[in-house]
């Protein structure tokens, strides 16, 4: 049974379709990224779509994350969630790091992606705000299913993103995106996200990106298809605030909607505390602490094992603790 708090290397998936990685590589104190490794892949269970194994999470005896949980789920995972969930751990945590803006899509929901992909899971996420800008985020007005396949069909990018809210944000904001949303983040924005673990992408634009969305941005559905999966309602003022929360130091971040999905919360750290059991994934936002013997500074990324119980924590920072849903 894992019983130790295990600290993680990055794990950034190579050529993607779009440029970042340097904020990445600085906040973790790494050798600096390249050009198109704008993720890092944290206790990734998950593969980038169509590599199987790019993006999954290995441990230090070569085994991937995904395997030890599947030989042990009580043990990475406990009880309840297993008695719930199996051995699935419900969670995907990403680094990322917006070196452009990125197109504007969004993602299937559960029902969708089991029907039409055979997916377990759709994907909606959240953001944690760790260096502000820009980000973009569902309709500001209806638009039928003619006008919004004519505007991709077109490329007419600067209309499909002048269709999105802007949302300026900082560092302690968080943004949550439900699956079907249009959305966007804007270049310079670095952020850890939380979401459901696939790699499942509509894309409504391509042109300036390193791809080819008329063959990839559907998800090999067609876009006749994949376009049932995004939501082409008024996302109004009020609906958007609920979204986002502003600012938290202390506690859950999330809007209270995100519970059914995952959690973070922002734990300061000024002398001695203790994370409670359960699996999770942390980032040492600030500072420098010690989690469970283990001397972390800022940028620093462990996995909490159920089996590691309440995880001691000391010194002077300040965590983000990713969880699944509770079971």
């Amino acid at each position: 049974m894992p019983d130790v708090p295990i600290r993680l290397p990055s794990n950034r998936p190579a050529d993607r379709f779009y440029r970042g990685g340097r904020r990445i590589t600085d906040l973790r104190g790494d050798p600096p990224a390249g050009s198109h490794e704008p993720e890092d892949w944290v206790a990734s269970t998950t593969h980038v779509l169509g590599r199987p194994g790019v993006g999954e999470t290995a441990l230090a005896d070569g085994t991937t994350l995904a395997t030890a949980v599947a030989a042990d789920p009580v043990g990475w995972l406990g009880e309840a969630h297993v008695a719930r969930w199996g051995a699935d751990t419900r969670l995907l945590t990403k680094l990322l790091d917006a070196g452009q803006r990125l197109p504007v899509h969004a993602h299937p929901d559960g029902d969708f992606a089991q029907r039409h992909l055979g997916h377990a899971h759709g994907k909606t996420e959240a953001w944690v705000i760790l260096a502000g800008g820009t980000v973009h985020l569902g309709l500001r007005e209806d638009i039928d299913e003619q006008q919004l396949r004519a505007l991709v069909d077109g490329q007419r990018t600067e209309r499909l993103l002048g269709l999105l809210h802007a949302i300026d944000v900082r560092p302690g904001d968080a943004v949550l995106v439900p699956a079907g949303r249009l959305h966007a983040i804007g270049e310079g924005v670095l952020l850890l996200e939380v979401q459901e673990p696939e790699d499942l992408s509509i894309l409504l634009e391509w042109d300036g990106f390193d791809l080819d969305g008329a063959s990839d941005g559907h998800l090999g559905l067609g876009f006749d298809v994949a376009l049932q999966a995004v939501s082409r309602t008024r996302l109004d003022p009020d609906a958007l605030d609920a979204l986002v929360t502003r600012g938290i130091v202390d506690g859950p971040v999330l809007p209270p909607a995100a519970s059914a999905f995952f959690t973070v919360d922002r734990r300061p750290i000024a002398g001695a505390g203790a994370l409670p059991a359960g699996f999770a994934v942390v980032l040492v936002e600030q500072g420098s602490v010690v989690l469970g013997g283990l001397r972390l500074t800022r940028g620093a990324t462990v996995v909490l094992p159920a089996g590691a119980g309440e995880v001691e924590a000391s010194g002077s920072g300040v965590l983000l603790v990713a969880r699944p849903p509770s079971a």
